[in-house]
């Protein structure tokens, strides 16, 4: 990032290419998946560590394509361990047809659930996206560890994007492989009921408190400065929060409305994952007491300041 001021969140927009197993570190290789658009980046970033008896991290969408190139380039190393950050479609079906041609375990992440239960006439938007198939070998909480030969991943629970997410640690390369929770090109996606914000903010904060030095997220390029873009990250929280707020007092109490007024020019196609954004937001207000809703907080309600 090259600007001075600490709290300024600056994306990287570069991407890495899809369709080759490449070595982005001494312990770490990447394959990113061939499922690019306006939500994957280039693609789901598959992940390989250590070397000879491997795990693998989040082998992306059901694409058998995929999965064959990712063994034709390990060859005759040993997959040890298939590890899952959280269920969306583009991250964790894969993880089934690895373990299919390998016989190894799939662990991480817990079968896929909602922040909460759906209120009376809500649809949840994402839910086309949830891979409600997973069921893994093993579930691992909040300082779990998985280790092969000279390497060891540790889980470190980051609920918000989805509440089962998961971000794993390589203490040997001080990385962390932070799943959607952080990544470097974009801000993630917070939808209820499928995520939700408070839990997500918390888990930011959580992070600030880990001193990795580089971050290797599910889409697009590494964090290289995790500490500042996590505070960049919060800042960028606050303001949108005291934006919606700020829309509220002026008398928009339609989240289509307020999508209007505080994303103008944005891409149409990214218009309604703004306005679950916006959702997130103010269910977190109303759950706070800052905002009101005409019954339970849902996508057409109608709100106003408390």
């Amino acid at each position: 990032m090259a600007d001075t001021d600490e709290n300024t969140l600056t994306f990287d927009p570069s991407m890495p290419p899809s369709g080759r197993l490449e070595k982005v570190a001494p312990l770490i290789r990447r394959r990113v998946a061939p499922n690019g658009g306006p939500f994957t980046a280039s693609g789901t970033c598959t992940y390989v560590v250590g070397q000879d008896r491997v795990a693998v991290i989040d082998p992306g969408p059901d694409d058998p394509a995929h999965i064959e190139a990712l063994l034709q380039e390990l060859g005759a190393e040993h997959v040890e361990a298939i590890v899952v950050t959280h269920t969306h479609r583009d991250h964790s079906p894969g993880a089934r047809l690895l373990a299919a041609r390998t016989g190894a375990p799939i662990i991480g992440c817990a079968p896929h659930r909602a922040a909460r239960a759906l209120s009376e006439t809500e649809t949840p938007m994402l839910d086309a996206s949830a891979d409600r198939a997973h069921a893994p070998d093993r579930v691992m909480a909040d300082g779990d560890a998985a280790s092969g030969p000279g390497w060891t991943l540790v889980a470190v629970e980051t609920p918000g994007h989805t509440m089962n997410h998961l971000a794993f640690a390589l203490p040997e390369a001080r990385a962390l492989f932070s799943g959607d929770h952080v990544m470097a090109w974009s801000t993630t996606i917070v939808a209820p009921p499928d995520g939700a914000m408070r839990a997500y903010l918390d888990s930011l904060d959580k992070l600030r408190g880990r001193d990795e030095s580089v971050y290797w997220p599910g889409h697009g390029g590494p964090v290289r400065e995790p500490a500042r873009f996590l505070r960049g990250l919060a800042g960028h929280r606050r303001q949108r929060e005291a934006a919606i707020r700020a829309r509220l007092v002026a008398g928009d109490g339609r989240i289509a409305d307020i999508v209007a007024a505080i994303y103008q020019g944005l891409d149409p196609r990214l218009r309604g994952a703004a306005a679950l954004s916006v959702f997130a937001h103010l269910e977190d207000l109303v759950g706070r007491g800052l905002a009101t809703c005409d019954g339970a907080p849902r996508l057409d309600g109608t709100y106003a300041p408390a």
